[in-house]
């Protein structure tokens, strides 16, 4: 293994590319070296490198949006005096990571990018800290043009999105015409991916003791009952996200044995693709047995048209597969209007995702840099000509 910082490379310089690759590299490995797992100081932690990575940049402006303890959970980065009627070319990143689990299953420090062959590995390198990486250093470029491109990084994605209600209150004010999530996506433009929606469902009984079940009442009984009724929920299927899903994955209830259990608890995953569920918690709600329903998530879909001219030309083929998980861009959308392209695009390597030994491609990571660079150019350039018109 070799650290990160000196990785080999024979390609010309191009337009900075050599600059881009070391910058690039460099971040993706200061961003591994933070354990920004959900819930932990690190979140925060990496908010603060985004920043001081444009600070003393007069062309930048960041704004952040704190906790109440003064923490914070999400930042938005636009350029100096941009008026917000212009159209923004959003990258849209996360900055937490999911548990390593057991350090000792990994091949390296999770915590440490390390070059492996020609992978990054590291806790984060696909995950999305080479795509948030990725989009620093291409803004970076950016700026000093006067592009109309900014970047907004979150916190508590992975366990829910969490930190996306502030990004979107960030942009409150600001005219957002194009959506990039750098997550991971192989190089793919992937046009969308369905919402999630998670349940609490719970049914009632009465205590006894175990010798005397009939002086009670089973919840636990009730809620199989129920769970054998689970068919019958009234699931959609969308042309292009597919069938919507459900998943019944944590169960809870009864004490010991000799006690008959007076609740029972489920929660519930459904991958969704319409825009109102409320027939799906009705669903649970008209059950029987069932005595109470939470709505834990409620994350919207998210598809960009496949005819949408704007994703076609981006450069990198576009997908013919919706993600399968779901990203910020499931709480940004329902404050956008329905026009703005959304589209998940980065250098992750989806098969890694979560993984122990998580990486990625090193070219993958210096190809998105560059690619989110002329990403930011074409778009500028296309404000010029709108412009140009309007003056004409």
């Amino acid at each position: 293994m070799e650290p990160v910082q000196q990785p080999p490379s024979s390609r010309p310089d191009t337009g900075g590319a050599v600059r881009v690759r070391e910058a690039v590299l460099a971040l993706t490995s200061d961003l591994v070296a933070i354990d920004s797992t959900s819930g932990t100081p690190g979140e925060a932690e990496v908010l603060r490198l985004v920043a001081a990575a444009f600070a003393g940049r007069p062309e930048a402006h960041v704004a952040v949006e704190r906790s109440a303890d003064g923490e914070p959970v999400a930042l938005l980065v636009t350029p100096t005096g941009l008026d917000p009627r212009v159209p923004l070319l959003l990258f849209s990143a996360h900055a937490d990571v999911v548990p390593v689990g057991d350090p000792g299953a990994w091949s390296s420090p999770p915590f440490e990018a390390c070059l492996v062959g020609d992978r990054l590995v590291g806790r984060g390198t696909s995950d999305m800290k080479s795509g948030l990486a990725a989009a620093v250093v291409a803004l970076h470029d950016l700026l000093p043009t006067g592009a109309a491109v900014a970047l907004a990084v979150s916190t508590g994605e992975e366990v829910g999105c969490l930190g996306a209600p502030a990004v979107a209150s960030l942009l409150e004010g600001w005219t957002v015409g194009a959506v990039v999530v750098p997550e991971s996506t192989d190089g793919e433009v992937v046009l969308g991916h369905r919402g999630a929606l998670w349940l609490t469902v719970a049914t009632s009984g009465r205590a006894a003791h175990g010798s005397t079940p009939e002086r009670g009442h089973n919840a636990v009984l009730d809620m199989v009952a129920v769970l054998g009724r689970i068919d019958g929920l009234p699931l959609g299927e969308h042309p292009e996200l597919g069938a919507e899903t459900v998943n019944v994955g944590v169960v809870r209830g009864g004490t010991v044995p000799n006690v008959v259990p007076d609740r029972c608890e489920v929660r519930v995953d459904h991958r969704v693709a319409r825009g109102d569920v409320g027939e799906l918690v009705a669903w649970w709600r008209d059950q029987p047995e069932v005595t109470e329903v939470t709505v834990d998530l409620d994350l919207a879909a998210v598809w960009t048209r496949r005819d949408h001219p704007w994703p076609s030309g981006l450069g990198a083929p576009v997908s013919a597969r919706p993600a399968s998980y779901f990203t910020d861009a499931s709480v940004l959308v329902r404050s956008l209007p329905d026009d703005v392209p959304i589209v998940v695009w980065g250098p992750g390597d989806p098969t890694a995702v979560h993984t122990v030994d998580e990486s990625v491609p090193v070219e993958a990571v210096v190809t998105a840099a560059l690619r989110f660079r002329d990403l930011g150019a074409t778009w500028a350039a296309g404000a010029a000509q709108e412009d140009a018109h309007r003056v004409l």
